[in-house]
């Protein structure tokens, strides 16, 4: 293994792919236009770091079962200083309610279902500290790429390297060579461009989500605790016209989402107000713990991210690679709507997958194959799942402008299905195998839905289906301000 592996990107994505090829004894460089993080700790990461390459860097993250798992199995003493850092492990047993908790018997496979608390800065410094350790990675920062160099090579074109040039040079200063050029520049990508210019485009499936979603940032005074988990009112949910979440954090932060379909205009200008956006959030039932008066200080004002699509990049055109020797990773390859917390997830099992290809594989056009297939086989499901569930969120936001709440299915089979999905919501906050399965799906520890498969878990569905459609909706909908009444606080709170 003495290739060298050149990757554009040090973010999450980016450095998981160093790591992944320096365990397989690749010697690798990678790439970075920002700075490195500064001294200090978490907070000196969160609010001095320029990101500019990392949109969602201070919006909140999820950090899922997949990652987590990955990386227990491969870096324990990386995950030793995360926790050192301030990032919480939480363990299935923590997330239940009281009533399912006093249920609790430990079951094979709970080891699994854990997650990591913290914000994106804590997992970005540490990670990144860690991988400059390593000797055989090398970060260079202040590098801006200009351009993709191939040479053609049969049918395909062969990278071999890419254009660069350092800050406060305007002109190109150089070209880097490498054996591997690997994209993990994120959704904000420019080799598709580079690609299409030299006779090879990258065809994408690209489908919009249709929202928009603000985050604020807070810190718990000392001595303040945590509200409880697990209560009947949940801290992340849908009233069918927006959605919210809750992100517990590290070192006493935590902070709040309030997603909106992008039609939803007045709404959408009212949460970039700090005093509408903590509004908002009171007047939830489930959110208004955490924003009890003297009990937290706001660390930023609310600000947005848009543009928030499921987008899936091409670099196998009927069976033949766009380039060889070329890569990509995590979002440059592929996203899903940042709202389900599963890209950080996808992007180490991503990098993962390249590195077993490259060591395993030594011809070029098999190694872009092999990784094609087995990205499709491991990841397609993943994006599959998201992309229906946006597509849902559009109807179910678009519904609420009708004050049509509950979706009505257009024949029987789809009258049962949504009736099914009604009653698996309904389970799985009342039964403990139920989510046991639920959360192995959200976790991305197997294939989405294939907990369904067990004849107990469809037994215990269909006896809730015989609830009756409308009281097992109640799981989906979340106890707030209907829509009406939230423009009528937005506008009362205007005024004031």
């Amino acid at each position: 293994m003495n290739e060298r592996v050149l990757i554009v990107g040090s973010g999450i994505a980016g450095m998981c792919t160093a790591l992944a090829l320096s365990s397989k004894g690749f010697q690798v460089q990678m790439l970075e236009r920002d700075s490195a993080p500064p001294e200090g700790d978490a907070d000196n990461a969160f609010f001095d770091w320029q990101r500019r390459g990392a949109a969602q860097f201070r919006h909140p993250h999820a950090f899922l079962g997949l990652m987590c798992n990955l990386l227990e199995e491969n870096y324990p003493d990386l995950l030793e200083e995360f926790y050192a850092a301030g990032a919480r492990r939480i363990e299935f047993q923590d997330m239940l309610s009281p009533e399912l908790e006093s249920q609790y018997v430990p079951a094979p496979g709970d080891e699994k279902l854990w997650v990591l608390m913290c914000r994106r800065a804590i997992i970005e410094t540490v990670l990144r500290r860690y991988v400059e350790r390593l000797p055989d990675i090398e970060i260079l920062n202040g590098i801006h790429i200009d351009g993709l160099i191939t040479e053609p090579r049969g049918r395909s074109l062969r990278a071999v390297g890419v254009r660069v040039r350092r800050d406060c040079v305007a002109e190109f200063g150089e070209t880097l060579h490498a054996d591997v050029i690997v994209d993990a520049s994120g959704r904000t990508t420019h080799f598709p461009r580079w690609l299409e210019a030299q006779g090879a485009p990258v065809t994408e499936e690209n489908d919009a989500a249709e929202i928009v979603y603000y985050t604020r940032h807070y810190r718990l005074n000392p001595g303040v605790s945590e509200p409880p988990r697990g209560g009947k009112e949940r801290s992340a949910g849908d009233l069918g016209y927006l959605k919210f979440g809750v992100f517990p954090g590290d070192n006493g932060n935590f902070a709040i989402i309030v997603c909106l379909h992008n039609g939803e205009a007045e709404l959408r200008e009212a949460v970039k107000d700090g005093s509408s956006f903590d509004a908002i959030c009171r007047s939830i039932p489930g959110v208004a713990p955490w924003l009890q008066e003297g009990q937290f200080v706001a660390t930023t004002e609310p600000f947005g991210i848009g543009d928030i699509r499921a987008v899936w990049r091409h670099f196998v055109v009927d069976g033949r690679p766009l380039a060889t020797n070329f890569f990509a990773v995590g979002d440059a390859a592929l996203r899903t709507n940042p709202l389900y917390g599963r890209g950080c997830s996808t992007g180490i099992l991503h990098a993962h997958l390249l590195a077993e290809v490259l060591s395993e594989v030594s011809d070029p056009i098999s190694r872009a194959l092999v990784f094609d297939q087995r990205t499709e086989a491991e990841i397609r499901p993943i994006f599959t799942a998201s992309l229906r569930e946006d597509q849902n969120g559009i109807k179910r936001a678009l519904a609420s402008h009708q004050d049509m709440p509950l979706e009505q299915g257009k024949s029987l089979k789809s009258w049962l299905g949504l009736a099914f999905g009604d009653a698996l919501a309904y389970a799985a906050r009342n039964n403990l195998h139920v989510l046991r399965g639920m959360l192995r799906t959200v976790n991305l520890l197997e294939k989405p839905g294939d907990f369904l498969k067990d004849s107990r878990t469809r037994l215990i569905i269909l006896g809730y289906m015989l609830r009756g459609r409308k009281n097992n909706a109640t799981a989906r909908v979340q106890n707030g301000p209907d829509r009406q009444q939230m423009l009528e606080l937005v506008g009362d709170q205007s005024i004031a």
